[in-house]
């Protein structure tokens, strides 16, 4: 049984949240390049459905954090992204490198026959 949440503000007099505008990111990296990865592309809106769209269609792999594209969407475009964002860029592309079989599983080692 749920516990009740006594402690939760009461929002029926308070203004709604005001919505955030969609916001995408295109992020280029070569693994084991010389630089961080590079902002390619970023928009806000229609503009942002149409990355979204082309991303999708070319089978590039999307993850959605509102937080840091929101970070990223400020980054001029073909800049390294900031040192603020390394962390969490450098994780999902880890996870996306994995899925994609181009890094070894957590753990650090393939099971043989299983290197692509």
């Amino acid at each position: 049984m749920p516990y009740p949440d006594h402690h939760r503000p009461d929002t029926s007099s308070a203004r709604p949240a005001k919505a955030r505008k969609q916001i995408a990111v295109a992020l280029q990296y070569e693994l084991d390049g010389p630089t961080l990865p590079r902002v390619v592309a970023s928009g806000q809106g229609r503009m942002a459905e149409k990355i979204l769209e082309m991303a999708f269609a070319s089978g590039v792999k999307v993850r959605e954090d509102a937080d840091l594209a929101e970070l990223l969407s400020v980054v001029q475009l073909d800049s390294e992204i900031p040192t603020e964002a390394l962390v969490a860029v450098a994780e999902i592309l880890a996870y996306i490198y994995r899925a994609n079989g181009k890094l070894p599983p957590l753990g650090g080692h393939y099971v043989q026959g299983e290197r692509p």
